[in-house]
């Protein structure tokens, strides 16, 4: 369906040496702006982030500090990013958590007040997860084609948890998974140790941060323990400290 536009809208992804708005840096900026009429206009460009990208950042976006070294740094670029722009609403995946404020962020340091009051803001992610729901019951009337009879009665949860795994084996054996290195293969089979290294072990492989945020909450530590030995079991010679 086109979209029904009264004024463009700029849809924006942005690779960055990191995931930390507050102190990480663009190294490439995508703008797509769709015009009212449906013509669109694309701007896309790498930029020199004055600082190193984190190797976690660089393995999945797999641009290297090197090839950064003789592009134009943001501020060097601002004005022009907000001429582009213009007074477009904004649109991304996931860009009102991170994308809109890191590129607010490297506007404020080039000294460019980059307005955000009166753009609308629409965030594809979170429609995505309002509509899919990731719910218990959501995921047994998506896989089971069957609705959840007293959800939240732990038995009722447990059986149709059972019995989503038992959909999820027949509805994705022998479909190919490409992680975000760009491996492919087919990890979902009959096997509980190839289950546990594809939902808990790769989790942290391709997303450590995630394994830093369980460490810094307030998890037993009887939970720290087991997080970590699933931790180390995929990175052998990681060092943690457990507070």
């Amino acid at each position: 369906m086109k979209l029904n536009l009264t004024r463009p809208i700029a849809f924006i992804d942005l690779e960055t040496t990191g995931i930390n708005v507050a102190v990480d840096r663009i190294i490439e900026i995508s703008i797509v702006k769709v015009l009212p009429d449906g013509n669109k206009e694309i701007l896309t460009e790498r930029i020199n982030p004055t600082i190193p990208s984190s190797p976690e950042a660089i393995a999945v976006h797999g641009i290297t500090d090197e090839e950064l070294k003789d592009k134009p740094t943001f501020r060097e670029r601002a004005s022009a990013f907000a001429s582009f722009i213009g007074n477009a609403d904004l649109a991304g995946y996931n860009a009102i958590k991170f994308d809109i404020p890191l590129l607010v962020e490297e506007f404020l340091r080039a000294e460019i007040d980059f307005e955000l009051k009166g753009r609308r803001q629409v965030d594809i992610q979170n429609i995505f997860h309002k509509m899919e729901q990731r719910t218990l019951s959501a995921a047994y009337k998506f896989y089971c084609n069957k609705e959840l009879i007293n959800a939240h009665s732990a038995e009722a949860d447990t059986i149709a948890t059972y019995e989503i795994l038992e959909a999820q084996l027949d509805m994705y054996e022998n479909t190919s998974y490409k992680d975000k290195k760009g491996n492919v293969s087919t990890p979902v089979k009959n096997d509980i140790q190839l289950l546990s290294d594809f939902s808990v072990e790769k989790t942290f492989q391709e997303e450590p941060q995630y394994y830093d945020w369980m460490m810094k909450s307030q998890f037993a530590l009887s939970t720290k323990k087991v997080i970590t030995s699933i931790y180390l079991r995929g990175f052998n010679n990681a060092s943690v400290n457990l507070k």
